[in-house]
């Protein structure tokens, strides 16, 4: 097993205990709840007379069910207001901060968290939703939850899991041009796979993510679940720290360096002993999108759908499902594939920085006729921020919709979705069977600037042909 590794160091620093089963009983630090997964924990509570352990350890949002044009209330869909209602109840009930719509300080949990100093290196996080992941960026283990565990973190603010292996994924070198985060992690999924992280904790590490800043670092550590991860993480550094510096809920004056040398020795040391090391070279990674119905298909943008005999046996079955499903053939060039909607957003790629690269593209050209595309801040705090930099007006004068923060297409729990037989150029994090809203729409997986160049070519396109017009 791996040892003196951040997540070594992070785990013993909150372990419990050791359970009959093996498992170990670990201490969550931050519990982030939103409207979908928490209303059956609270009601689970409510059953056992059951109260909230530590209530100023959790803090709550909307996202999901949220929409992103019409916020009035009530909700137009009844099921999406009675979950408002139940969050909104809960959270009084058992005095939890809450950041509803409109406080300013709403968005995508995973948006807000970070972007308010909630997230800090060597924190052990949970949170009813799948990217959770996201929060490794700043050092700290972050699990995503069912909504049994919401309950048992309510109840006792501790989890019982056993302890993962290690895998240290490094990058060295400098992205080419038109080359993003995104874009990394869908080659290091493709590369190892959607199973190939199963029991592992990812450690991002090399000097290309060293290079990255915050933003881009949570938009890697967010996918690690789509590689089959139970989490990802990167070492905190200066980069982190400087993100912290200031933040709402980071640590200030004398307590600043206090925190800050605490988090550098929490880093992994330089004898750190790993489970797995696998190594990639920055300048391999193309522009990436997926052509099938898993993140793990993915191709670089200049390359054809790959035929059976080019995969591995164990992923021809879900290849044969996907090239029936998405309608594409072994040897057809994704590029020039035509699209319906272009959706930027979501927890991957809906931060001020993901939109102020989109705008680059986007600035001075029209989206494609026939084609719907949409920008969805992460926040509301990245909306307004947007809007001071005046990107919400690059977007519409290029022809998309600026909307409201909430989760929107990414999952489709709102009214944000395909329509039958649609194809969606998407920022966000999965591409699976009716994910974005339509039992028969289809998902193609990139970056925001990659969405973009699809917009506005009607098509997948190359980003790389846009700025180097543009330059």
């Amino acid at each position: 097993m791996s040892k003196g590794t951040l997540f070594d160091k992070v785990w013993d620093l909150h372990t419990v205990c050791t359970l009959p089963s093996g498992q170990t009983q670990l201490f969550i630090g931050l519990h982030l709840i939103h409207e979908v997964t928490s209303p059956q924990a609270f009601a689970m509570l409510r059953d056992r007379k059951l109260k909230v352990l530590f209530p100023e350890r959790t803090v709550a949002t909307v996202d999901h069910i949220v929409p992103t044009e019409n916020q009035a209330r009530p909700f137009v869909d009844p099921l999406a207001e009675e979950m408002m209602q139940a969050l909104e109840s809960s959270v009084k009930e058992h005095n939890i901060r809450f950041y509803n719509i409109g406080s300013g300080s709403q968005g995508i949990v995973h948006v807000i968290a970070p972007e308010q100093g909630l997230t800090q290196p060597g924190m052990t996080i949970a949170c009813g939703d799948s990217h959770t992941s996201t929060h490794g960026a700043f050092g700290a283990i972050a699990f995503g939850i069912g909504t049994s565990q919401v309950r048992d973190v309510l109840a006792s603010q501790t989890l019982a899991l056993s302890k993962l292996k290690v895998r240290k994924i490094e990058v060295n070198g400098a992205l080419k041009p038109g080359v993003y985060a995104k874009d990394v992690v869908l080659h290091i999924i493709r590369t190892l796979g959607v199973k190939g992280g199963v029991g592992y904790a990812y450690e991002f590490a090399g000097t290309t993510f060293e290079n990255m800043n915050m933003e881009e670092r949570m938009t890697v550590c967010n996918m690690a679940i789509e590689g089959g991860a139970r989490c990802g993480y990167v070492n905190p550094d200066h980069v982190t720290y400087e993100y912290l510096k200031g933040r709402d809920f980071a640590p200030k004056d004398t307590e600043w360096e206090k925190a800050v040398a605490w988090w550098e020795s929490l880093r992994s040391g330089d004898d750190a002993e790993y489970d797995d090391v696998v190594v990639f070279k920055a300048e391999d990674i193309p522009p990436t999108v997926t052509w099938g119905i898993t993140p793990g298909q993915g191709i670089g943008v200049d390359q054809q759908v790959p035929s059976p005999e080019q995969l591995a046996e164990d992923d021809r079955f879900v290849a044969k499902e996907a090239y029936e499903y998405m309608d594409l053939a072994p040897g057809q060039a994704i590029k020039g594939t035509k699209v319906d909607v272009c959706f930027i957003g979501s927890c991957t790629n809906g931060r001020i920085s993901d939109l102020r690269e989109a705008a680059k593209i986007a600035q001075g050209k029209q989206v494609a006729e026939g084609v719907k595309a949409f920008v969805v801040p992460g926040s509301e705090r990245v909306k307004k921020e947007a809007e001071a930099e005046g990107l919400d007006r690059i977007f519409v004068e290029a022809g998309f919709e600026w909307r409201e923060a909430g989760c929107s297409m990414c999952l489709a729990m709102n009214p944000d979705k395909l329509e039958g037989r649609q194809i969606s150029a998407s920022s966000s994090n999965r591409n699976f069977k009716g994910r974005q809203g339509s039992a028969s729409g289809r998902t193609l997986l990139m970056s925001p600037a990659m969405v973009v160049a699809a917009a506005i070519k009607g098509e997948v396109s190359d980003v790389r042909e846009l700025i180097s017009i543009g330059s």
